[in-house]
C-alpha cells in the first residue's frame, strides 16, 4: 500500500534552498506559470477532484514550483509575525499554508506512480530535490520553530480541544526529527542530504520502472506457456503485440518476487527463465540497474542518521511510530522467524517428496516452489485455482463483496458515476453515501496493470477529508491485474480478491476520516499503524456472508457450492511458513539496510543482501525475500524504509482486533460501527497504543496471529 499523507513540509522546502539572491527572477520568469494553469484554483468539479479532461504534462512543473513559491511565502509570513505566536497565527495558520502545492502534488503522484510516461518523468527528477530543500526550508526555519516550540512549552496552559492539542504535539515532534534543533551548519548538511536522496529515490522509481517493462519475459514459442490459461496465453500474446513482438507472447513482470504465472507453468525451464528475469531485472549492469542507487541512499540515510545524533536510520525513523525502536522490531522478529522457517522447510520437504515422487530428479528451487505447492495443495485438499477463479469476476467482486462488506457493517452505500473524466479509460469512479443518505466522497478504481505503472496495489487521496477547509474525501486504490482480452470476464485469484478488499481497507480509513485539521485526518498515521485498517478488512473477504454474496459463477450465476468453499477455507493455512518467510526475509533486508553506521562505507548489494539473510536465520534457498533489495520500491522510492516490519506489526494488530470480532458477533452493524467509530474515524488524534487498547480491552497479543498462521505460541 502506498497510503496518503499531506505532503510534508518538508517536501516544500527545497525551493527556497534553491533560490539565491545572485539569481533573482520575477515569478513568471522563473516559474512560467499561465493564467490557464488548472492547478492555480480549485476544481470547480464535485469535491474538488482534478479535472483530468484539462490537465497536461507541461502544467505541472511550473504548477509546482508556483505552489512551492506561494506556501513559502506564507511561512515566510508565519515566522515573521511580530505578534506573539499563538495555537491559530502559527499551528493553524500553517495547517491552512500549501493549498496549491497540495493540489499539483496529490495529482502528480498519482499520475507518476499509475499512468507515468517520459515527460512527468523528467519533471519528477527534476522537481524532488527541489521539494526536498522546500521542505527543508519550513522544517529548517529557525524563527518558525521558535515559534512552535514557545507554543509547544505553554501547551498545558492552553485551553485547545484534544485535537487541537495532538497538533500541538504533531507540529513539535516533526520539526525535531527533521532537525529543527541542529545548529546552522549541520542544518546546511542535512539539506544537502536531503536533495541527494530525493534525486536518487527520484531517479531509483524509474530505473525500477523501466527496469520491470524490459524485463519482461519474451517466449518464442506456445508450449513454454503449458499450463497457462486460455485468457492468461492471450494476455501474454496482446503484451507483445503492444509492443510489437508479433507472433511471441510476453509475460509482463510483477512487483513481487514471485510471478503469478509460476503457479502454473508446467515447463520448469520457462519456470526458470521467468523467476530469473523477476530477480535480475534491475541487476543487469545497464542503466537501469538500480544497486549502485540503492547503496547510496543507504549510506546518505546513515549520515543523515548520524546528523541527528543517532546511531542509525532506523533508530532515527522510528521514534514517532508504534514500534518506536529497531531493538522491539527484532523481538517481535524473533518471535516469528524461528517457527516461520521451520514451518517453511517442513512445507519444502513435502514438496520435495512430491517431485521425487514423480521423478523428478532435481531439488526445489525457487522457481519450482509455487507450481508444486499448487500441486500438493490439490493433492491435500482437493482445491485447484483454475477452479476457484470464474466464481472472482472482479466487478461482481467489488460491488458485491468489498462494497457489500463496507455496506453490512458501516451503512454506507455507493452510486457509480461516469460523468467525471478520469486519467485513463479503465478507471472507475463511485460515489459513496453515509447511512443517512449525506454524500461522503468519491472512490476511483484502477485495477489493471500496464507498462507505465508501478507494480503492487496502493491507496492515495486526491482530495483530503478537513473540517478546516469543508473537505470531503476523493480516494483511489490502484492495483494490478492482468487484464482480459477480446471481451472475456477479468477473472482473479483468490490472492487478488483479498487484494482489493486490503486497499480498500485503507479508502476506509480515509473515508471514514472526521478531523478538523488535515495533517491528523484519515491514513496520516504510523507506517506501523496504517496498514491495521486495511489487514482487518481483509478478514471479511471469507466471511460466509459476504463470501456468498460475490463468489458467483461468471457464466453460470451460480454461487460457489459449499464443497468448494469448505475446501478454501481448509486450504487457508497451507503454506504459511512461506508466505511468513518471504515477508520477514523483505523486511528484515529493509531494517539491515538502515541499521548501517554512517562509519561504514557503500555497501556491495549482493554481498549485503546475502549477509544480512544469513545472520538473520532467512537464508534459505527456495524461500526468497518478497522483495529483492534492487528492487524493493517500499523502502528506496515508497516512503517505507526501516518501515516495512510494518506489515507484519498490523498484522499483529488486525488478528486481535478480529477476535474481538469473533468473541462479539462478528459481522454486525453495532460492532462495524464501534470499530469506526474507535480505530477508523480518528486518524492521528490519539496515541495509537492507547487506541487500541481502548477497542481492544487490552495491549496488542501476538497469539491471535500466531493461531492465523498456524504457528506454535508460547
Amino acid at each position: 500500500m502506498k497510503p496518503t499523507f499531506k505532503l510534508p513540509l518538508v517536501a516544500m522546502l527545497a525551493i527556497l534552498a534553491s533560490c539565491t539572491n545572485s539569481n533573482k527572477k520575477t515569478a513568471t520568469e522563473q516559474l512560467k506559470i499561465t493564467k490557464d494553469n488548472p492547478f492555480l484554483n480549485e476544481s470547480k468539479l464535485p469535491y474538488q477532484v482534478a479535472d483530468f479532461s484539462n490537465i497536461k504534462d507541461a502544467d505541472f512543473e511550473p504548477a509546482l514550483e508556483e505552489g512551492m513559491r506561494i506556501q513559502l511565502e506564507e511561512m515566510e509570513k508565519i515566522a515573521n509575525d511580530p505578534a506573539a505566536a499563538t495555537f491559530e497565527n502559527t499551528i493553524v495558520a500553517m495547517e491552512r499554508s500549501g493549498q496549491m502545492l497540495g493540489r499539483v502534488q496529490r495529482v502528480f503522484g498519482l499520475l507518476t506512480s499509475a499512468n507515468t510516461n517520459p515527460e512527468l518523468q523528467k519533471v519528477q527528477e527534476a522537481t524532488a530535490p527541489k521539494e526536498a530543500a522546500h521542505q527543508d526550508a519550513i522544517y529548517l526555519n529557525a524563527k518558525l520553530f521558535k515559534r512552535i516550540e514557545s507554543i509547544y512549552n505553554e501547551r498545558t496552559k492552553l485551553k485547545t480541544d484534544a485535537e487541537s492539542s495532538r497538533l500541538i504535539e504533531y507540529y513539535y515532534q516533526k520539526f525535531v526529527l527533521a532537525g529543527a534543533k541542529l545548529s546552522e551548519a549541520d542544518k546546511g548538511n542535512l539539506k544537502k542530504l536531503n536533495e541527494q536522496e530525493a534525486s536518487l529515490s527520484a531517479k531509483f522509481s524509474n530505473q525500477l520502472l523501466a527496469a520491470t517493462k524490459s524485463g519482461a519475459l519474451v517466449v518464442a514459442d506456445k508450449e513454454a506457456l503449458k499450463g497457462l490459461s486460455e485468457g492468461e496465453v492471450a494476455a501474454a500474446a496482446e503484451a507483445a503485440g503492444r509492443n510489437k513482438l508479433d507472433g511471441k507472447w510476453q509475460i509482463v513482470l510483477q512487483n513481487t518476487t514471485q510471478q503469478p504465472d509460476l503457479q502454473s507453468l508446467s515447463d520448469r525451464s520457462t519456470r526458470q527463465k521467468l523467476f530469473e528475469a523477476s530477480w535480475n531485472r534491475a541487476e543487469k549492469n545497464d542503466s537501469n540497474d538500480t544497486r549502485k542507487t540503492i547503496v547510496q541512499i543507504a549510506k546518505i540515510r546513515a549520515d543523515k542518521a548520524k546528523l541527528m545524533g543517532f546511531a542509525n536510520y532506523a533508530s532515527w525513523k522510528l521514534q514517532d511510530q508504534m514500534a518506536k525502536t529497531p531493538e522491539a522490531v527484532a523481538s517481535f522478529f524473533a518471535k516469528l522467524v524461528p517457527s516461520a522457517t521451520a514451518r517453511a522447510n517442513a512445507e519444502a520437504k513435502e514438496i520435495q517428496t512430491l517431485i521425487d515422487q514423480q521423478k523428478g530428479g532435481f531439488q526445489l528451487e525457487p522457481y519450482d516452489w509455487n507450481y508444486y505447492a499448487e500441486q500438493v495443495r490439490k493433492a491435500k485438499y482437493d482445491l485447484n485455482e483454475n477452479e476457484i477463479k470464474p466464481y472472482f469476476e472482479l466487478n461482481n467482486v467489488l460491488k458485491n463483496g468489498v462494497f457489500y462488506a463496507a455496506t453490512q457493517l458501516y451503512g454506507i452505500t455507493f452510486k457509480e458515476r461516469t460523468d467525471l473524466p478520469v486519467y485513463h479509460k479503465d478507471v472507475k469512479v463511485f460515489e459513496l453515501f453515509d447511512q443517512d443518505g449525506s454524500a461522503m466522497g468519491l472512490f476511483y478504481g484502477d485495477f489493471f496493470k500496464r507498462d507505465n505503472k508501478n507494480g503492487g496495489a496502493w491507496m492515495d487521496n486526491m482530495v483530503g477529508q478537513s473540517k478546516l477547509f469543508g473537505t470531503k474525501p476523493v480516494i483511489f486504490n490502484v492495483c494490478n491485474f492482468t487484464k482480459p482480452v477480446g471481451g472475456q470476464p477479468a477473472l482473479i485469484s483468490f490472492d487478488d480478491v483479498t487484494t482489493m478488499f486490503h486497499e480498500f481497507g485503507h479508502a476506509l480509513h480515509g473515508f471514514f476520516a472526521n478531523q478538523q485539521y488535515p495533517s491528523l485526518s484519515g491514513t496520516n498515521v504510523a507506517r506501523d499503524f496504517v496498514e491495521f485498517p486495511s489487514q482487518f478488512n481483509e478478514h471479511w473477504a471469507v466471511d460466509p456472508a459476504v463470501f456468498k454474496n460475490y463468489a458467483i459463477h461468471y457464466s453460470t450465476g451460480q454461487a460457489m457450492p459449499q464443497v468448494l468453499v469448505d475446501k478454501i477455507k481448509k486450504a487457508a493455512g497451507f503454506n504459511q511458513g512461506y508466505a511468513l518467510t518471504e515477508l520477514l526475509a523483505a523486511a528484515t533486508l529493509d531494517m539491515q539496510w538502515h541499521k548501517l553506521s554512517a562509519s561504514e562505507p557503500l555497501q556491495d548489494a549482493d554481498q549485503f543482501e546475502t549477509s544480512a539473510l544469513k545472520k538473520t536465520g532467512l537464508s534459505l534457498s527456495y524461500v526468497p525475500p518478497r522483495y529483492r533489495s534492487s528492487y524493493f520500491s517500499h523502502i528506496w522510492g515508497g516512503g517505507y524504509g526501516a518501515g516495512y516490519y510494518a506489515y507484519l506489526w498490523t498484522e499483529m494488530l488486525d488478528h486481535d482486533a478480529f477476535s474481538w470480532f469473533e468473541e462479539n458477533g462478528g459481522l454486525t452493524r453495532a460492532n462495524g460501527q464501534r470499530f469506526r467509530d474507535m480505530i477508523l474515524s480518528k486518524g492521528n488524534t490519539e496515541d495509537y497504543g492507547k487506541m487500541f487498547r481502548d477497542f481492544r480491552g487490552h495491549d496488542p497479543n501476538i497469539a491471535a496471529m500466531q493461531k492465523y498462521r498456524g504457528l506454535p505460541s508460547k
